[in-house]
């Protein structure tokens, strides 16, 4: 028996695997030392990013997102599967070692036995056996085919705990979008309610002038259209808002009731935009370090299939004892044992051993252009927001001085036509006009703090990565 310790110890040394290291693929496109899009104010992507935007209620609106919503909690989930196949795959690399406990009772007849006095009867006993062992098997990994499975797992384990990460940071995003979509629509009810009221009183001023004689009542009837036509915008805004407040109490992992403490404007768009260098995007972004260790997972199964073809030795080791009284197991004495050794080498299987390495060769090739393509599109990503962000800058700029010139014209219009010197269609135009601007303005605000969001995400958020488990 000590001797199958002895084994025992020795393959649970020899079974350690690890993680295949981590090496980021090249890619066949030139990456660029810098991104083109010039940054003057580039700041570094903080742990948390969504403090940037300084509302105390947005960072705990996202902290509270991260510990309680499902989605999140599903991709934790995940996680926790792969951890129990990478323990499975490390298994293999075990021996396999079960104790069996027996009982035998037996039974026979001696015929032919003459007993004295009882010639009719048959002589019989009954005897019981008891038995204990000691069962181990192990196949020796000579060609670490076995190993390659367990790296392969662990490397499995790696990209699951990156998806993790990527899940994370796209919650943190999808929540952030949702306060700033309640903002918005928080600042566009203000309005819809403002024009109301102010369309109200125009109504008011013009019957007064139609009951007095001075215009036609053609104004009166445009006057209660833009009326209408602004209180149904109202209750456009109204819709809007609640169900942005659902959407974030649901990303909250809530009943969606709607009763969500909201925002009431959109932040300020931080001054300075983050950047950093295209070749840390590599080292930052959790969809391609999940990427990068699915690659080396596929590679590993490539080794594993091409190990098929090498012959598979086994061991398998008993030890034992045997007694007629169950008492007598105890003594100790293990004096049945037995040790046998197989190997067995494929021949012929039809071509499916072959087949299995082209399979597992297309797959690696598979999850390599992948890989490609997502770090292009990472690349991308990078670079369409930092462009964008100065073109959502230009764009505030200019509805700005549009709703200051649609304000004085609205203005001057007024004038003209209480002095009789225009008609009210131009009145309505006007009107229509500096609403559509300020309106404007607002969603041009809250897309540019999404853009920003975007570029968070698209650098990788400020999640980090554990050493080992991430590139």
């Amino acid at each position: 028996m000590s001797r199958l310790i002895a084994f025992s110890f020795l393959w649970l040394v020899a079974a350690c695997a690890t993680a295949p290291p981590i090496e980021p693929p090249s890619l066949a496109v030139v990456t660029p030392e810098s991104w083109t899009t010039p940054q003057e104010t580039a700041a570094t992507v903080t742990l948390s990013w969504w403090s940037d935007f300084g509302d105390p209620d947005l960072n705990e609106v996202v902290e509270s997102a991260i510990e309680q919503n499902y989605d999140l909690q599903a991709a934790a989930a995940r996680l926790d599967q792969a951890v129990a196949d990478s323990r499975i795959a490390g298994a293999n690399l075990l021996p396999t070692t079960q104790v069996g406990l027996n009982n035998a009772a037996t039974k026979r007849n001696f015929i032919g036995f003459p007993i004295p006095g009882a010639e009719d009867r048959v002589l019989s006993t009954v005897f019981s056996t008891y038995g204990v062992s000691l069962d181990v098997t192990w196949e020796a990994d000579l060609w670490g085919k076995l190993r390659a499975g367990a790296r392969a797992a662990l490397a499995d384990l790696q990209s699951q705990a990156a998806d993790l990460r990527a899940a994370q940071l796209s919650l943190a995003g999808q929540t952030v979008k949702a306060w700033f979509a309640i903002a918005e629509s928080q600042q566009q009810l203000q309005l819809a309610e403002a024009s109301v009221a102010s369309f109200r009183t125009s109504s008011d001023q013009t019957r007064d002038r139609f009951e007095r004689g001075l215009r036609p009542s053609l104004d009166v009837r445009l006057s209660l259209s833009n009326l209408a036509n602004a209180e149904a915008l109202r209750e456009q805004r109204r819709q809007q808002l609640d169900a942005a407040v659902r959407q974030l109490e649901v990303l909250l992992g809530r009943y969606a009731s709607g009763t969500l403490d909201s925002p009431q404007n959109l932040p300020d768009t931080p001054p300075t935009i983050p950047g950093g260098l295209p070749a840390e995007l590599i080292g930052r972004r959790p969809d391609l370090a999940a990427a990068e260790r699915r690659v080396a997972a596929a590679r590993q199964r490539f080794q594993v299939a091409r190990r098929e073809l090498y012959p598979s030795i086994s061991l398998t080791g008993s030890t034992g004892t045997s007694a007629s009284a169950l008492t007598n197991l105890l003594n100790g004495d293990f004096g049945i044992w037995s040790l046998l050794g197989n190997l067995v080498q494929p021949i012929f299987q039809g071509g499916r051993l072959r087949a299995g390495i082209d399979q597992a060769e297309a797959r690696a090739a598979e999850e390599l252009a992948i890989y490609a393509n997502t770090a292009l599109q990472a690349f991308s990503e990078v670079e369409t927001a930092l462009a964008a962000d100065a073109f959502f800058s230009n764009r505030e700029l200019y509805l700005e001085d549009s709703i200051e010139q649609s304000r004085a014209a609205e203005a001057l219009a007024e004038d003209r036509y209480r002095s009789g010197l225009d008609d009210y269609v131009t009145v309505l135009e006007s009107q229509r006009l500096a609403l559509q601007a300020e309106g404007d303005l607002i969603s041009a605000k809250r897309l540019r703090l999404e853009n920003r969001v975007d570029l968070y995400l698209a650098l990788g958020g400020g999640f980090t990565f554990p050493a080992g488990q991430g590139t």
